[in-house]
């Protein structure tokens, strides 16, 4: 005899599995491409908040360029030009805090610090060059060449003072945003 074949129980639909599983599916996707994105967010230079302003950093990076090198001779005529030029800098960057509204009091007490050494250090080189050139030239020690000496010295300081409330400004979060990153 032969022996019947079983049948095979036929397989049920699984339609309620399916859609649980596309559903967690999705779900998974939605998760995972939630997390990618927080992540690309949270992957940016934490160093560099986003409320920095590259523009003025590059000029105050050039600011303190400026100032660090100095005056390579104490004669207060060759300290002109480079004081000069920190002074176009010192201008650009002033105006870039203004475009910006970043303005506060020490800024504004460290630019006016800035504008009163300069005039002193004019009215001291006036005074140096009136006294005679020869005169001041020969003698290092000289009352006005150390006059004008001391003005620089101030004006350098002052400027130092200037890009310290500059960078002090450019850094500080803006009202409203968190001091660290999330």
């Amino acid at each position: 005899m032969t022996a019947s074949p079983t049948p095979t129980p036929r397989p049920r639909p699984r339609t309620r599995p399916r859609a649980r599983t596309a559903t967690v599916r999705r779900l998974a996707l939605a998760v995972c491409l939630t997390a990618a994105a927080a992540l690309t967010a949270g992957c940016r230079d934490d160093t560099t908040p986003a409320w920095e302003y590259p523009r003025l950093a590059a000029t105050l990076d050039s600011l303190s360029a400026a100032l660090a090198q100095g005056c390579a001779t104490p004669d207060p005529d060759h300290c002109a030009a480079r004081l000069d030029r920190l002074d176009t800098l010192a201008r650009r960057a002033f105006a870039e805090v203004l475009d910006h509204r970043l303005l506060d009091q020490a800024c504004l007490t460290a630019e006016s610090e800035v504008r009163r050494a300069r005039t002193l250090r004019l009215a001291a080189t006036a005074q140096a060059q009136a006294q005679g050139q020869g005169q001041v030239r020969q003698d290092p020690r000289h009352p006005a060449l150390e006059q004008a000496r001391r003005a620089v010295a101030a004006e350098q300081a002052a400027y130092r003072r200037l890009l310290a409330a500059l960078e002090n400004v450019r850094t500080a979060p803006p009202p409203g945003v968190p001091a660290q990153p999330v």
